[in-house]
C-alpha cells in the first residue's frame, strides 16, 4: 500500500516543475493554433462583416479551385526546392568541404562573408538583392562591363531571382551545420580510403555522405521549413510580381487576409501550408531514424 501511495506522489512531484511551461505552451501555443483551426472553417472578415458563420469545408474547397492558389503552391515548391533543397544545400556543403582544406585567414575571411549576409535583417537582405537584380543593378553592370546582354531580372525570372537571394542569405546556416559534421568524421577513416587509391569524389560519395546523413536530414528538415515561411525577402524583392509569378503561399495569404480581408479563406491556406510543411518533415524524419 505505501509503495502504491509512494508513486502517484513521486509522479506528481516530477510534473511539478515543469506545470508553468506546459500551461505557457497551451496558453500562447495550442490556443492560438487551435483558433486558428477554428477560423478556417469560418467565413470571418476583416471588414464589413458583423459576424462570422460557419462554412465547413467551403474555404478548402475555394482554395483548390482557384488557380491564384494552384498557381502559389507550385512556385512555392520550385521555391524551396531550388533555394532550399539545392542551392542551400548544396553550396553549404561544397562551402563546408572546402574550408576543411583550406588555410586559417581564408576559413575565417569566406566564413565571415558568408555569416554576413545571414545574420542581416531579412528586409536589409531584400532591399540588396533588389539592387542586385533590377535594371540599372550590379549585375547588369556587370554583364555589361563584360559585352554581355543585361536584362530585368525581376521582371523576366523573378521566382529564380528570389530563388538565388534565398540561397545567398541562408548558405551559411547549412554551411555551419556541415562543417561541425565533417570534424566529427575520423581522419584515420578518409585517411584509410586516400592510401586506398580512393579520389576524391568516391571518398565523399561513398565515406563522407553516409557518415553525415543525420546532418543531411536535419538540415534539410530546417531550411525547408524556414523555406516555406520567407516571406519579408519576396515582398520587399518583388511583392509577388509581376503579375503573380513570384507569389508563394506566405505572399497569397497575406494578399488574401490583409488586401481582400478574406480571413477565414487565409488560415485556411495557412493550414495547407502547415500540411505541406508537415509532410516534408515527416519525410526528413524517416530519414533520420535510419541507420547509417
Amino acid at each position: 500500500m505505501s509503495a502504491l501511495g509512494t508513486r502517484p506522489r513521486r509522479t506528481l512531484a516530477r510534473a511539478l516543475p515543469v506545470t508553468p511551461g506546459v500551461a505557457l505552451l497551451l496558453l500562447f501555443l495550442a490556443g492560438p493554433i487551435g483558433y486558428c483551426v477554428y477560423l478556417a472553417f469560418t467565413d470571418l472578415q476583416l471588414t464589413g462583416q458583423a459576424e462570422s458563420s460557419f462554412v465547413g469545408l467551403d474555404n478548402f474547397a475555394e482554395a483548390f479551385g482557384d488557380k491564384g492558389f494552384l498557381n502559389a503552391v507550385w512556385l512555392t515548391l520550385v521555391f524551396t526546392v531550388v533555394s532550399s533543397l539545392i542551392g542551400q544545400n548544396t553550396l553549404g556543403l561544397t562551402l563546408a568541404a572546402l574550408m576543411q582544406r583550406a588555410s586559417g585567414p581564408v576559413r575565417t575571411l569566406t566564413g565571415g562573408i558568408v555569416v554576413t549576409a545571414w545574420v542581416l535583417p531579412e528586409v536589409v537582405a531584400g532591399f540588396l538583392l533588389y539592387a542586385f537584380f533590377r535594371r540599372e543593378g550590379t549585375l547588369n553592370a556587370v554583364l555589361d562591363w563584360l559585352h554581355l546582354p543585361g536584362q530585368n531580372w525581376l521582371y523576366t525570372l523573378p521566382i529564380l531571382a528570389v530563388s538565388f537571394a534565398n540561397v545567398w542569405r541562408g548558405t551559411a546556416f547549412s554551411m555551419l551545420v556541415y562543417s561541425a559534421a565533417l570534424n566529427e568524421i575520423p581522419k584515420e577513416i578518409t585517411e584509410a580510403a586516400q592510401v586506398d587509391g580512393a579520389s576524391g569524389r568516391r571518398r565523399m560519395w561513398h565515406i563522407t555522405l553516409p557518415m553525415i546523413r543525420r546532418s543531411i536530414g536535419t538540415n534539410l528538415m530546417l531550411n525547408t521549413l524556414q523555406t516555406l515561411s520567407v516571406f519579408g525577402l519576396i515582398w520587399v524583392m518583388t511583392r509577388g510580381g509581376p503579375g503573380n509569378r513570384s507569389q508563394t503561399l506566405p505572399l497569397y495569404m497575406y494578399e488574401q487576409a490583409f488586401q481582400n480581408s478574406m480571413i477565414g479563406y487565409a488560415t485556411a491556406v495557412a493550414l495547407l501550408l502547415l500540411l505541406v510543411g508537415s509532410l516534408f518533415s515527416l519525410v526528413y524524419m524517416r530519414l533520420l531514424r535510419t541507420e547509417v
